[in-house]
């Protein structure tokens, strides 16, 4: 009796292991232009690509090329939600920031029900940072895995 619950314990630890995962990137981009001339957006991705049709490999004795163009990395099929600019004529605009993150948080929210699961948040900004600097990006990236 020991003996088979433990092969079926086994074998069900082993049927799980090789369940494969999915991972999902979600990204949200913020702009922080004044005057609100820039885009803010959540971008959700609808299709999927292989890595491996874009990936070369180099060594000293094969120099061969991916036969694959920029181009055909484009991804056509995408979700875009709006979401609102950190500034606006009057300078930064907070209930902007409020509401960009209620939109977020719906968008995470949405997906924890589909059954993905947050692993991992990755954030940066992109500005020259000079003294003349007007413009740049507050890039979020929510990564998540579904078994």
């Amino acid at each position: 009796m020991k003996k088979i619950i433990l092969i079926a314990s086994l074998f069900i630890a082993a049927t799980l292991d090789a369940n494969a995962q999915q991972i999902k990137v979600i990204t949200s981009v913020e702009s922080i232009v004044p005057s609100g001339l820039g885009r803010s957006r959540i971008i959700d991705a609808q299709e999927e690509k292989d890595f491996d049709s874009y990936t070369t490999t180099q060594t000293e004795e094969d120099n061969s090329r991916n036969k694959s163009k920029r181009g055909d990395i484009r991804v056509k099929n995408f979700e875009e939600t709006k979401l609102l600019n950190f500034y606006n004529i009057g300078g930064i605009r907070f209930q902007n920031i409020a509401a960009n993150d209620a939109v977020i948080s719906s968008k995470l929210t949405d997906m924890l029900k589909d059954g993905w699961e947050l692993v991992f948040v990755a954030s940066g900004v992109e500005a020259n940072a000079g003294s003349d600097d007007g413009q740049g990006l507050f890039i979020t990236r929510y990564i998540f895995k579904k078994e």
